[in-house]
């Protein structure tokens, strides 16, 4: 798999447990149980995906896990000597690693709302 692709998964599986799992609890959270109830009146599919929310956890850091270990194989490879081909794959490795660390981030994020703020309250 290569360094783009594992990031837009990873990405992807993030954005998943944002959306199933720490929305909800950020509603919730938020004293907006009402707003929460006309969103899941307008998609009903969250509470059937929310109670999937520790499998798309583990497949979210799994893919994460993926993506970084691909991110970190691929920052070492050299890249081409043509300075204009050298400077896209530095370019394209920096964007890697921001998408990268703004999946991390996100997980983070969605993993705080939907496991440990709620135990908190």
């Amino acid at each position: 798999m290569d360094d783009k692709a594992a990031n837009v998964i990873s990405l992807f599986a993030s954005s998943s447990t944002l959306i199933c799992c720490a929305l909800p609890a950020l509603f919730v959270v938020m004293g907006a149980g009402a707003s929460f109830a006309s969103l899941v009146t307008a998609l009903p599919f969250l509470i059937t995906v929310s109670q999937y929310k520790i499998y798309i956890s583990s497949f979210a850091f799994i893919l994460i896990l993926i993506a970084g270990y691909a991110n970190y194989k691929t920052y070492y490879l050299p890249c081409p000597s043509d300075p204009e081909l050298g400077k896209a794959c530095l370019r394209t490795r920096q964007t890697s690693r921001y998408i990268y660390y703004f999946s991390v981030g996100l997980f983070i994020f969605a993993s705080m709302f939907t496991y440990v703020i709620p135990k908190l309250i």
